[in-house]
């Protein structure tokens, strides 16, 4: 089951990212469906057709709330949980990509979101065996207090806890302090965390990547302080060059990326959320943690091909065997 965002993307492909007062040219806008809640989703669904997958959060009326709704019936996923209110439109995300660096940018218009709060999400009929719930630092009733707990999202990991879930936490790129104010709390919650190597060194108040360039080493201390912090019983982090595992019984494993080269790199939004489909999808089925970190950069090396953000993932094998023609980076 994936839980929290479901937003409307519309992915923009521009020359480079301009100064303030000037001009880009688009070059292509694909309409597509965004956030964790959407992404994971679909991405498990591509990957193995079979697998069941629900799905709950908040989506607003109208056209881009249709659209929505037509994504998770297109794909199959169970849509019960997920909510529909008029007193907002549907969250939205411009996201920009640049031609020129291969970055992305991204311009965010909240509405639903800002509406999203605990009581949107009920386990207490649920057959899933996993939540995959984010993102944090968009949803503002979430990120505060509620009730006795330190935010919303404590109080839903809580909730889908007492209901046997196993549960996972996605963060969404956000300021150092802000990802520690509403990540740590969650900590004792989760049973995995799958993060990137800017969201790892927040949470352990570690520097992990200087000028661009991941620190290994001080990811591996990283995942280690933070599996200290919480009830994990692993942190997998990715980043370009590859991903490390550290589980609470004493694995600790580097995997390289998939070697993707200029010419097949199109995008890198959901590139994250393809890398946390493929890994849990690995852990689901019982693969070692080396191999799930295998099927997390494969699927996200798919992703990579396309400005989409689930557009270019295929099967398990499809996926697997793209990562064995393109090669694997040097350990």
């Amino acid at each position: 089951m994936t839980a929290g965002t479901w937003c409307v993307d519309r992915n923009i492909t521009v020359d480079s990212w301009p100064k303030e007062d000037m001009a880009a040219v688009v070059r292509n806008v694909e309409l597509a469906g965004g956030g964790c809640g959407c992404n994971f989703a679909v991405d498990i669904r591509k990957l193995d057709p079979s697998m069941p997958v629900s799905t709950q959060g908040l989506i607003g009326a109208g056209e881009m709330g249709d659209f929505l709704i037509g994504i998770a019936d297109e794909y199959g996923i169970d849509r019960a949980g997920l909510h529909r209110t008029s007193e907002a439109q549907t969250q939205m995300t411009d996201a920009y990509v640049s031609t020129q660096t291969g970055r992305r940018t991204h311009i965010l218009f909240f509405a639903a979101a800002d509406l999203l709060t605990p009581d949107d999400f009920d386990f207490s009929d649920c057959n899933a065996k996993v939540l995959h719930l984010g993102l944090p630092g968009i949803h503002k009733l979430m990120d505060a207090p509620w009730g006795d707990d330190a935010n919303g999202w404590t109080t839903v990991l809580r909730k889908a806890k007492a209901a046997g879930l196993k549960t996972n936490f996605e963060f969404v790129a956000s300021p150092e302090e802000k990802i520690r104010e509403v990540g740590l709390p969650c900590l004792q919650y989760l049973d995995t965390l799958v993060v990137n190597d800017f969201e790892i060194g927040a949470l352990a108040s570690r520097s992990t990547v200087e000028d661009g360039v991941t620190d290994v080493a001080a990811v591996f201390d990283a995942a280690r302080d933070v599996l200290t912090k919480g009830a994990m019983d692993l942190v997998a982090v990715h980043f370009t060059s590859g991903a490390v595992l550290v589980t609470r019984d004493g694995i600790e494993v580097f995997q390289p990326s998939v070697k993707v080269s200029d010419e097949n790199r199109k995008g890198a939004n959901g590139a994250g959320d393809a890398f946390a489909a493929g890994f849990q999808y690995g852990i689901h089925e019982g693969w070692s943690g080396q191999d799930a970190l295998k099927l997390g950069h494969a699927t996200a090396a798919a992703c990579l091909r396309s400005v989409g953000t689930y557009t270019t993932v295929g099967t398990v094998e499809e996926c697997l065997d793209l990562a064995q023609q393109w090669g694997w980076r040097d350990a």
